[in-house]
């Protein structure tokens, strides 16, 4: 399972990575491995705000349908739309083509409430 350490994580498992007041969020290898095979995501659109902890979006997959919670507030700039045509990249790269959506910051103070690379394993492995 792949854990990058440059990464901000989630306990509901997304990922959060940050460049100055963007960020690009997706799910974890742990979420993608344990959902199955992803057949569908629903994305919110650019320029909807997002609420750190707030569902904004979803994703199906055979075997169920889950929330993807945003790890932080802000504005969707733009949304993966390589998703809509292929949802399974999320399954084959969760970390690079996989990705959902990026967002501007507006509250940074929240990356303090996210957990590290190695918080978040100590939680998937249990």
């Amino acid at each position: 399972m792949l854990i990058p350490d440059d990464l901000y994580y989630t306990e509901s498992h997304e990922w959060i990575r940050v460049d100055g007041e963007d960020a690009t969020i997706g799910i974890t290898d742990f979420a993608q491995h344990e959902l199955g095979d992803i057949v569908y995501v629903e994305l919110p659109d650019s320029g909807k705000k997002v609420s750190a902890g707030e569902p904004c979006g979803s994703i199906e997959a055979v075997k169920a349908v889950e929330d993807i919670n945003s790890p932080v507030s802000g504005k969707v700039e733009s949304r993966n739309a390589d998703l809509e045509d292929s949802p399974d990249l999320i399954n084959k790269s969760p970390y690079d083509e996989g990705w959902l959506i990026k967002v501007k910051l507006s509250n940074p103070d929240e990356l303090e409430n996210l957990l590290s690379a190695a918080e978040y394993k100590k939680i998937v492995e249990g």
